[in-house]
């Protein structure tokens, strides 16, 4: 009985030290160990100059995360030819000025933003388990305090960026005619796109569609008006992602194997893999964002990010 006993305990104390290391490191590393992404998109006309647009989202910002504050900061250098933010600025009631100037010289490029439920209402305690069932009680059904919103918005169009909230804008960006359509957050079910629903102007060279939550509804109806390139956040990739599968939830009913990264859109696309894409098919961008909420701060596998999408004519993706 001893020589069978002393194998299995030998085995218990091992998984118990690699699941304590795997928690650790998902709690304390990988949420700090920002990635730049780099991705190509083939999605402007032929003999259009490259436009490089710099994706952030999902900051979750609370002031004293300094060092992310420092890496944000530090993407100007980057010199993107426009910032496009899709929501989750914040994760604080005090967070608006951090936020800000976490932004830094960013907020000197050309911009734009939408709005994410945590601009909205701040973070609350909640079992992450309800991650996997999108009919779990949000925004104001959690907690009745609600974020400074105006304050970060005024800040942020006080420095020259578009608030695409509801909103259909033009843009000259490095010698290319952008149109940016953009709806409020679709995971509070604020999203109106029949506000600002339109066909994609014929003589603009890209319409791009931009909303926080990459929900169905939302993706089909821009894509249907004629939108090529979709930018979203919201789902951190999945934020704890199984090795050699990849995500478990997108927290919407966009489908897992779209949670991060560049795929093809197209309406109706549903769970239909990207290689059945039509060939007019639009190019969806998900970001895995930078943060989370406070109160789940774990990352495994899925390390936060911000990247840099250099659209360009023709050809094939590169990531």
């Amino acid at each position: 009985m001893t020589s069978v006993w002393r194998p299995l305990a030998g085995t218990a104390a091992a998984a118990a030290v690699l699941g304590a290391g795997a928690a650790a490191y998902a709690t304390w590393v990988e949420p700090r160990w920002f990635a730049l992404r780099r991705v190509r998109v083939p999605c402007l006309p032929a003999g259009a100059p490259d436009v490089r647009v710099l994706h952030l989202s999902d900051l979750h910002l609370v002031p004293r995360q300094t060092r992310k504050r420092d890496w944000v900061r530090g993407l100007a250098t980057l010199e993107p030819d426009l910032v496009v933010h899709t929501g989750d600025h914040l994760a604080a009631m005090d967070a608006v000025p951090a936020a800000l100037d976490s932004y830094g010289p960013l907020l000197d490029r050309p911009g734009v933003f939408v709005l994410g439920s945590n601009d909205y209402y701040p973070p609350t305690l909640k079992n992450p388990l309800r991650y996997f069932n999108d009919s779990h009680r949000k925004g104001a059904d959690l907690t009745p305090q609600v974020l400074p919103t105006q304050d970060l918005v005024d800040g942020l169009t006080g420095r020259g960026w578009e608030d695409l909230t509801h909103r259909r804008v033009r843009l000259p960006v490095a010698g290319a005619d952008l149109e940016l359509v953009g709806t409020d957050d679709a995971h509070l079910g604020l999203d109106d796109y029949a506000r600002v629903a339109a066909p994609a102007a014929s003589d603009a060279d890209l319409t791009i569609g931009v909303t926080h939550a990459p929900y169905q509804r939302v993706l089909d109806a821009m894509t249907a008006d004629g939108a090529r390139l979709l930018i979203a956040g919201h789902t951190h990739g999945g934020q704890l992602r199984v090795p050699g599968y990849g995500a478990l939830v997108t927290n919407c009913d966009l489908d897992t194997t779209r949670a991060s990264g560049l795929s093809r859109w197209w309406p109706g696309a549903g769970s239909a893999p990207s290689v059945q894409a039509p060939p007019d098919a639009a190019w969806l961008h998900v970001s895995a964002g930078l943060g989370g909420n406070p109160y789940t701060p774990f990352r495994f596998c899925c390390r936060p990010e911000a990247t840099l999408l250099t659209l360009s004519a023709g050809g094939a993706a590169q990531a």
